[in-house]
């Protein structure tokens, strides 16, 4: 029998607020990261995306700065939780703020693509708790809206893409300003040894917490890889979408321009979709997400990077339409589905030139993913004369309601 929060030493005004928010049972990771944290140990934990990592680290942070006797000095921050996206930092800081709904903390967020003026009005008096991205933080540490003089604890979250996205310059500028006496804590999905090595650098003798083997996936998710040719992936893509009925499905490409490419294909083929990478203002990649959630678009196109703080409880489908160079990627982007125990379907379209990547991938898993070939799809097959009629027409209707929408008729700029 799984223990009860009561049993894990949070307080009895956090204890209310999980009753309210439905919070009946610990998952494995909050089992045994939440006890080590209330004790002030440096953790270093490794767990699914989807098992609750958020509130691991959140709740007995929240419990520790509760019990705190000082008042928030002006500038100081209590707690800073550093995330490698504004999407991930937005969806850490909605939580944190559910989480400390009963209490007077202060909980901030801060990253880039939107304007500092109100992120330093918000830092004005400091910060209980301030999650932000990399870039941003910086940008406040070095005009002065912040001091990290009097941090507590330190958390990195996805602290393996953290590691290996090119932060470690900025992690570096971070560490010099944080004091040598705090907790530190390191949550994420995977953990390779290189990634470690670095972690323990970092980390004052910490417990480290394995919940599942390393680099595996959730068992709720179906996986399934379809080989197919590269120029008939967006062909396949569009006919998995009409004929299955998906109505919400999560689209991974590798680069920042095939995403707004695809999207823009599955346009043409009449399917309502939104691309979200790091070239977007973040005003749209908000607007997209939301739209995703709301079921105004169907096909969300992104990019590993941008994906990240993409938390949808009941995602079903996710589709890797590039395999990702790195295979710890296919980890984090299947991650997306199969939340909580939910069931979830995760594909992959794979052309030739990638079986090396997909071999990457069954190494890191070690187990060999199921392969099908859909009928009208095989590899070196002609496309479907029948769907083909069907795309050309509806990319017709789509290229007619374009035109309508621009104003362009017949007749019109002719001479007269």
């Amino acid at each position: 029998m799984s223990p009860s929060f009561e049993a894990l030493g949070l307080c009895s005004s956090l204890l209310t607020t999980l009753k309210q928010l439905h919070f009946d049972t610990p998952t494995q990771v909050q089992q045994q990261a939440i006890p080590l944290v209330l004790a002030g140990e440096d953790v270093l934990a490794g767990a699914q995306t989807g098992t609750g990592k958020t509130a691991a680290f959140g709740l007995p942070m929240i419990d520790t700065f509760l019990g705190c006797h000082t008042a928030l000095e002006d500038k100081q921050v209590r707690g800073l939780v550093l995330v490698p996206t504004r999407e991930l930092a937005k969806q850490v800081f909605d939580n944190l703020c559910a989480y400390a709904q009963n209490t007077e903390l202060k909980v901030v967020v801060v990253y880039g693509g939107v304007s500092m003026k109100l992120q330093t009005e918000q830092l004005k008096g400091g910060a209980d708790i301030l999650v932000a991205t990399p870039g941003r933080l910086l940008d406040h540490l070095f005009n002065k809206h912040i001091s990290l003089h009097q941090t507590q604890t330190f958390v990195l979250d996805e602290a393996d893409r953290m590691l290996d996205m090119g932060f470690m310059p900025d992690i570096q500028r971070i560490l010099k300003r944080l004091p040598s006496e705090r907790q530190t804590l390191f949550f994420s999905a995977t953990f390779d040894q290189r990634i470690k090595n670095l972690a323990y650098r970092m980390l004052n003798a910490p417990q480290e917490i394995q919940i599942s083997p390393q680099n595996s996936t959730a068992e709720t998710v179906k996986q399934m890889v379809y080989p197919v040719d590269k120029h008939r992936k967006s062909e396949l893509l569009a006919f998995l979408i009409g004929s299955r009925n998906w109505q919400q499905v999560l689209v991974f490409t590798k680069t920042k321009q095939g995403s707004d490419a695809l999207a823009k294909e599955l346009k043409l083929d009449g399917i309502k979709a939104a691309s979200i990478n790091g070239d977007k203002t973040q005003g749209a990649r908000q607007k997209a997400l939301e739209d995703f959630k709301s079921g105004a678009i169907r096909a969300l196109i992104a990019t590993d990077v941008a994906a990240r703080g993409i938390d949808i409880s009941q995602l079903e489908q996710v589709v890797n339409y590039d395999l990702p160079f790195k295979a710890e990627d296919y980890v984090h982007r299947i991650g997306r589905t199969g939340r909580a125990g939910q069931p979830g379907n995760a594909i992959s379209l794979m052309s030739r030139e990638e079986e090396g990547l997909l071999s990457a991938i069954e190494r890191l898993l070690d187990t060999r993913l199921p392969q099908e070939w859909l009928a009208g799809f095989e590899p070196g097959t002609m496309p479907n004369v029948e769907l083909e009629s069907h795309r050309r027409k509806s990319r017709s209707s789509e290229k007619r309601k374009l035109k309508a929408r621009l104003g362009v008729h017949k007749g019109r700029g002719k001479k007269r």
